[in-house]
């Protein structure tokens, strides 16, 4: 019990209520006078309306309960409290009602906007500022202006009516985050390979293909980008398929990853957002939470690109993010085995264009997130290997089974490596009066790849691997396949203990585990990487030069899409696998691939081949040309509109496969 003697015997209560802390003046606690905090007391009069944090009166000097100077984190504050996470909560006080006076942070963060930001959602956390003399370690309200929302004052939703502005113009450069997205290696094209690589575009009113950037309209944007990017001329897909995207015609397209396809979609499909601008996505994103918690919307993405891989889906995105630098368009990625609640607040932070894995996406869907009714852009890359993976039933439910626009009303492309039954049922549902392209074998089974089979027993794989990693520089990026998650443990360990700096991935890592992975070997610091085929499927990597078949696979279309790892848009490389009597299934297709891509073949895999070849039809690819037997089914016998647009489907030993593009 206190033995202190209380003189005056009001309450706490009626002690507070007696200060008027909407006065103007005085130092005191009367009625009639603004309470003054006491490290604030003794300050010039002239000053007091321009303390941080205070708005005339309006809002105490607090907000929700929290000093306002600790809000704005000026003057030293500790910074904000980590209280709204979803860029909502505390927050919105100072950013919807502030302004008056003096502004709470308002003119300070718009200023450090303009200088340290731009309009691109990358990372936000970097820059310091000056106007708020400290280290920006949160800045969530930043990337919102990165994002293609609020250009300045407090509200990141567009009060300005942003949805207005020309999308078309760009946004002020930001030189940290430009060195951040064009910096990296880029070992550049071999266009003297592409220069004789066939390419056959069938459909209605084709428009004609381009020679160079220049002669298609993009807009300011996307040139500018392209030059960072150091884009010196289209890629065979990029010359036929920019300008029918442009058109607003839909494509369906055999074509591999690595032949500059990904910048085939996303640089003509940007380029219409950015001319045509938002429309009523904005709107709807903002009217969406409106009436909800804190403030949470629901947004509306007016692109979506469907991945089958979390890798793939994240080089999509970078991709996505170096061709909408400077600009409004933000772009978002979700996919499976990650933090949902992240990704859930990046989204909130707006997205309009959205890459995306099936089933992350309809997780998204039903949580109320993300909503397809503005979609008008639809891509479904290497949507093959999507089905192959199961993946059709969220495919149907996303584009069919929800509120996405219907085909004819929005533009659908789709890019895939086969075309079996069920990818042409896909076409046949998805797109409409589509040009279907078909661009002929690159790097795969091209002499850009020089391709050796040796012979080596199972107890020898070790010291001849051993042997190859001498051989070739310490610098050089090499790729080690093979068959099993316990081989390619077992595989980095042996590796580690000699001495090689080295990494794996596999099934059963974590998506964290497989990310630093593949940082570490992209950046160098360990050059080899032990990989399943599965973890590996959709890896991008331009400047992996020695692709190394320690374990070669049972299919020989999983042969060729490995060795394609390598050999990147049109750059030179090596694939070296280890052969025995275990992959007497494959001798045949593999002695095909060789001679058809002028590589030297082993006398004891000819011998090999005649022996196995009269045991019967071996498992592997169709018999191809110069574009993989991808060919418009619509132009063969029986084909044409009625046979498939009407549901009836050509007979399935007639599929179309171009798998040895991969």
């Amino acid at each position: 019990m206190s033995h202190v003697v209380v003189d005056n015997q009001h309450g706490l209560d009626q002690q507070l209520a007696g200060l008027d802390l909407n006065s103007v003046d005085g130092q005191g606690g009367g009625t009639g006078r603004r309470y003054i905090p006491p490290h604030l007391r003794n300050r010039e009069a002239s000053s007091k309306n321009d303390l941080p944090g205070w708005d005339g009166g309006r809002s105490n000097g607090f907000v929700n309960g929290i000093h306002a100077n600790r809000m704005s984190g000026g003057f030293g504050g500790r910074g904000a409290p980590r209280n709204d996470r979803g860029g909502s909560g505390a927050w919105v006080g100072q950013r919807d009602g502030g302004g008056g006076g003096g502004g709470g942070w308002a003119a300070p963060v718009r200023d450090a906007r303009d200088s340290s930001y731009n309009s691109f959602g990358g990372r936000s956390d970097r820059g310091k500022s000056k106007a708020l003399g400290a280290e920006l370690t949160c800045g969530c309200c930043f990337r919102y202006e990165r994002g293609g929302f609020n250009s300045g004052g407090n509200n990141r939703w567009g009060e300005d009516s942003r949805e207005e502005e020309d999308w078309s113009k760009p946004t002020a450069a930001n030189e940290r985050l430009e060195h951040e997205l064009f910096s990296g290696g880029n070992t550049g094209i071999n266009f003297e390979k592409y220069d004789d690589i066939p390419v056959d575009a069938t459909g209605n009113n084709c428009p004609p293909h381009i020679d160079s950037f220049h002669d298609v309209e993009m807009g300011e944007i996307i040139m500018c980008n392209i030059n960072l990017s150091r884009y010196t001329r289209p890629t065979p897909v990029q010359k036929y398929a920019i300008p029918i995207i442009k058109t607003k015609r839909d494509l369906m397209a055999c074509a591999q990853t690595g032949s500059g396809k990904t910048a085939a979609f996303l640089l003509p499909v940007l380029s219409q957002i950015f001319m045509e601008g938002p429309g009523e996505a904005l709107q709807a994103a903002k009217s969406s939470g409106e009436n909800g918690k804190y403030n949470r919307r629901k947004q509306y993405p007016i692109a979506l690109v469907l991945a089958p891989t979390r890798e793939l889906a994240l080089q999509i995105y970078e991709e996505a993010r170096k061709v909408a630098y400077r600009s409004k368009v933000r772009p978002c990625v979700v996919y499976g085995g990650a933090d949902i609640g992240q990704q859930i607040r990046e989204l909130e932070r707006g997205c309009h264009l959205l890459v995306a894995t099936p089933g992350r996406l309809v997780d998204m869907m039903e949580r109320g997130k993300i909503g397809m009714d503005y979609c008008n852009y639809l891509v479904l890359d290497e949507a093959d290997r999507m089905l192959d993976m199961g993946f059709e039933p969220q495919i149907r439910r996303i584009v069919e089974q929800d509120t996405m626009p219907a085909k004819g009303s929005r533009q659908t492309m789709m890019f895939s490596a086969t075309f079996p039954k069920e990818i042409q049922i896909l076409a046949r549902d998805f797109l409409e009066d589509y040009i279907f392209l078909a661009v002929g074998r690159v790097g795969s089974t091209s002499e850009n790849i020089t391709q050796k089979v040796v012979w080596v027993e199972d107890n020898d794989k070790r010291s001849f691997l051993l042997d190859l990693l001498n051989a070739t520089g310490k610098e050089s990026l090499t790729l080690v396949f093979v068959e099993t998650k316990k081989g390619a443990d077992a595989l980095e360990d042996f590796l580690y203990r000699e001495g090689y700096a080295c990494t794996s991935i596999h099934g059963d890592r974590s998506q964290r585990d497989r990310e630093e992975a593949l940082n570490q070997f992209r950046s160098g610091r360990c050059p080899i990487l032990v990989a399943t085929a599965v973890a590996a499927r959709g890896l991008d990597i331009s400047n992996v030069k020695h692709v190394i078949n320690f374990d070669l696979p049972s299919d020989i279309e999983e042969y060729v899409h490995r060795i394609g790892r390598t050999g990147r848009v049109g750059n030179l490389g090596l694939a070296t696998s280890f052969f025995n009597d275990k992959n007497s299934n494959i001798t045949k297709d593999l002695l095909d691939i060789l001679v058809e891509a002028k590589q030297e073949v082993p006398s004891w895999l000819d011998s090999l081949a005649y022996e196995y070849q009269h045991k019967g039809p071996t498992r592997g690819r169709a018999k191809s040309g110069r574009f993989g037997a991808a060919k418009d089914y619509r132009q063969s016998p029986g084909g044409g509109p009625s046979a498939f647009g009407g549901g009836v489907m050509i007979p399935f030993d007639l599929q179309i496969n171009c798998r040895d593009i991969m």
